[in-house]
């Protein structure tokens, strides 16, 4: 096993739907790990880096987050010198699909919550979120019970995922929900990108798995992705890598090939230009930050 290897971590909704937790820092509850729910994590003091997915990045007080099932996460406040211990650090809820889906079966109205619910899958920051405005409407959660924790939460949750400035962590895990014909062919193209994502695959062959033109298609798959075709794939072949530096010993020479770069010079620029670092840079970061020697991961 690497020792970058997630810790799974069993979350018991017997009980309660929306699970509430909060802690300080430093704390043994700090770990890289996953589990099977979703987990909406307001981050209230020290800066540091996130690490969620692939995904490495810089964090201070108010940044906001939704994390899908199965996304190993964790965030590791800088220098454990820098700081005196702090009292709360953390706040955050965890919630099933299974969860959202009872609701969504009587009020069909909260299926609006699908697409950001899939997105999560990649990992979501939520850029400005207001931080008094996330702390109170969490502190509400935690101090309510029944009923009432469950239409706060699910207040909460609409009013996140409507907000304008979201930042989609991991672009290998975009798809599409709720499909319109438009969506669904470019929700093919898609699925084909991130399953078969090391096979050469041109723009005209994915206008034509999408039923479009090729103009028609890049107009759409960068309306419907946020990324043009190619950088798309880009990205994809890119969070595949990250994911193989992370949990692999394999030499970065291999990594380039299996994910599709067909030279090592085209990878660590296409690298460099995503990550703002070097695979080999990537992968000690990771090692020294994420090793269980480090104490570091999360809820």
């Amino acid at each position: 096993m690497s020792i970058l290897t997630p810790e799974f971590e069993f979350v018991d909704q017997a009980s309660e739907s929306v699970r509430y937790l909060e802690h300080g820092w430093p704390t043994d509850l700090c770990r890289w790990h996953s589990h099977e729910v979703y987990e909406l994590h307001l981050i209230t003091s020290t800066h540091g880096k996130a690490f969620v997915g692939e995904h490495i990045g810089p964090f201070g007080p108010g940044a906001l987050y939704l994390v899908g099932p199965n996304v190993p996460h964790n965030w590791v406040t800088d220098e454990v010198g820098a700081y005196e211990p702090v009292e709360l650090r953390d706040m955050l809820v965890q919630f099933s699909q299974q969860s959202i889906d009872q609701v969504a079966k009587g009020f069909p109205e909260f299926r609006e919550l699908d697409e950001v619910l899939q997105r999560s899958r990649g990992g979501i920051e939520f850029i400005d979120f207001d931080q008094s405005v996330a702390a109170t409407h969490l502190a509400g959660i935690r101090d309510a019970t029944g009923a009432e924790r469950i239409t706060r939460f699910l207040s909460f949750l609409t009013i996140v995922s409507k907000h304008p400035h979201q930042k989609q962590l991991s672009d290998h895990t975009v798809a599409f929900p709720t499909r319109t014909t438009k969506q669904s062919g470019i929700a093919d193209v898609v699925d084909h990108i991130t399953t078969h994502f090391a096979e050469e695959f041109t723009l005209e062959e994915a206008a034509d798995m999408a039923r479009m033109s090729p103009t028609a298609f890049s107009r759409n798959f960068q309306k419907f992705t946020g990324s043009r075709f190619v950088e798309f794939v880009t990205k994809v072949r890119i969070g595949q890598a990250c994911s193989m530096l992370q949990a692999t010993d394999d030499k970065i020479a291999t990594i380039c090939h299996e994910v599709g770069f067909r030279n090592l010079a085209n990878f660590n620029r296409h690298f460099l230009k995503v990550k703002d670092m070097t695979p080999s840079a990537y992968r000690d970061l990771t090692r020294s930050e994420l090793a269980p020697a480090n104490g570091a991961s999360y809820d």
